[in-house]
């Protein structure tokens, strides 16, 4: 039986895109990379329509109906790049997997503080992601299903 763990997504199986690893044994989480070349602009260069850039990893992920994946920025990018996830951390729900939008592709979005574009590289590291179990409050009743992908259950 499958407990946890990372699948390339199917539109990309001949691609040769990285699934995430740990770095080092005591590592608590897996780093991800991204599947191609994007090029995220500076928000100062364009302060009237600021919006974050997708960066697409190719991959996607399974657990347990009690787990959730976090994802974080790494504690580099912020410094070498002026790489900032908007929202501080993603969140990448059990019931994602597979859906009918995107399969379930995990993504980071980014903004960019440093004063010129920055280029992220198809296989540079862009992030890391824990996984966690979570606990439901007493008279927790949900029973809605996903019916999307990113961002689709706050429509």
């Amino acid at each position: 039986m499958r407990t946890r763990g990372f699948e390339v997504v199917s539109r990309l199986e001949d691609e040769n895109i990285k699934l995430p690893e740990r770095s080092t044994r005591l590592s608590a989480g897996y780093d991800f990379f991204a599947y191609e070349d994007v090029i995220i602009p500076s928000v100062w260069n364009c302060l009237e329509n600021i919006k974050p850039v997708l960066v697409k990893t190719g991959v996607k992920c399974y657990m347990q109906e009690d787990e959730v994946l976090e994802l974080f920025n790494r504690s580099s990018n912020p410094k070498k790049f002026g790489l900032i996830i908007p929202n501080s951390v993603g969140i990448i729900d059990a019931d994602y997997y597979n859906n009918e939008d995107n399969e379930g592709e995990i993504c980071f979005l980014f903004y960019n503080i440093f004063p010129s574009a920055i280029k992220i590289e198809k296989g540079q590291k862009i992030g890391q992601g824990i996984f966690k179990k979570f606990l439901k409050a007493d008279g927790d009743n949900a029973v809605a299903e996903r019916i999307g992908g990113f961002g689709s259950s706050g429509r």
